[in-house]
C-alpha cells in the first residue's frame, strides 16, 4: 500500500501562509488518507500557562514567608520561569498568525 502526500510543496513559508493560519502545521500527516488537519489550542495553552505562573508565584511567595527550605522556593521559582518562557513562545506564535 502506497500513501501519497498530495499537498503542494511549501518551500519558504512567507507572510501570506501565516495570515492563512498554516493548516496542518503541527501534523506532518495532515491531509494524507483523509485525515483532518490538526489545529493547535494556543489560546487554551496561554490561559493555562498564565494561571500556572500566577499560582506558582503565589506559592513561592507563601513558601518564602512561611520560612520553607530555600530549595522548595527555588523549584517553584524555576516553574515560574518556565511558565514565563512558555507564555512568551505562545504570544510569539499567535502574533505570527498561527491558528488556535
Amino acid at each position: 500500500m502506497v500513501v501519497v502526500d498530495d499537498r503542494q510543496e511549501q518551500g519558504s513559508v512567507g507572510g501570506e501562509h501565516y495570515r492563512k493560519g498554516l493548516p496542518g502545521y503541527h501534523d506532518p500527516t495532515a491531509g494524507i488518507g483523509g485525515a483532518p488537519l490538526a489545529l493547535s489550542a494556543l489560546t487554551l495553552r496561554l490561559c493555562l500557562a498564565v494561571s500556572g505562573v500566577f499560582t506558582c508565584t503565589a506559592l513561592a511567595i507563601w513558601l518564602y514567608v512561611m520560612d520553607a527550605p530555600i530549595g522548595f522556593v527555588l523549584v517553584v521559582v524555576l516553574l515560574v520561569a518556565a511558565g514565563v518562557i512558555d507564555v512568551a513562545v505562545i504570544v510569539r506564535r499567535k502574533r505570527r498568525g498561527e491558528p488556535g
